[in-house]
């Protein structure tokens, strides 16, 4: 039977940053997009909000921005081999994060089956987000399972990698989680634990899990 790895984008596949604060830094806008992280972590606001604050910081963003953000960005290592070995293995790989769709959907070219993010407007921006597009953590669960129906496998055959409380819920209908360079909010709940700069090393923990 095939399974499904999910995995999560920012401090999962971003050691120790977002994908917003990456693209902020490309406008000099890092430390803004830092106390919005915060405040969304802290439960102060919440992921429609936070995208409506962003997508205002974002005003001048352009697509060379997100290319150099993209490029940039502090990715684990072997991202891509983990992704090469689980396609060669008949599994599928996805990404699913609360994180902009223009900059988590690059991730295709890099081996991903799928890549889900909130939806916003194309850069550079003339529309507002529209907060019904903004993904939360249920919308993780929900998404996961309409991949399991398109890839003919079920919440039993999944693998999902996160580090926060936004990954809490699919970490608890899925038998397999791997919370990597998590905090207090799924460190306690995964069923494997990594801390380091190397994917293949936090795959090797459940390559054989079933």
């Amino acid at each position: 039977m095939a399974r499904l790895h999910l995995f999560d984008l920012d401090g999962t596949l971003l050691r120790g940053t977002s994908s917003p604060v990456e693209i902020s830094r490309q406008l000099g806008l890092e430390a803004e997009t830092i106390a919005l992280d915060e405040a969304i972590s802290a439960g102060l606001m919440d992921p429609p909000e936070y995208a409506t604050r962003v997508h205002a910081l974002w005003a001048d963003l352009t697509d060379a921005h997100v290319t150099a953000a993209f490029e940039g960005a502090p990715w684990l290592e072997r991202i891509r081999e983990v992704w090469a070995e689980i396609r060669e293995r008949g599994d599928y790989c996805a990404v699913v994060s609360l994180s902009p769709s223009f900059f988590v959907e690059r991730l295709i070219g890099w081996g991903a089956h799928a890549a889900y993010g909130s939806r916003f407007p194309a850069v550079p921006f003339t529309e507002p987000v529209d907060p019904t597009g903004v993904l939360s953590a249920a919308a993780k669960v929900e998404i996961a399972a309409r991949l399991c129906e398109e890839f003919g496998v079920t919440a039993a055959d999944c693998v999902a990698y996160g580090d926060s409380h936004s990954d809490r819920d699919l970490f608890a209908v899925v038998p397999v989680s791997v919370a990597v360079n998590a905090d207090r909010h799924v460190s306690g709940i995964a069923t494997h634990s990594y801390i380091g700069g190397d994917l293949w090393e936090a795959y090797e923990l459940v390559r054989q899990a079933r």
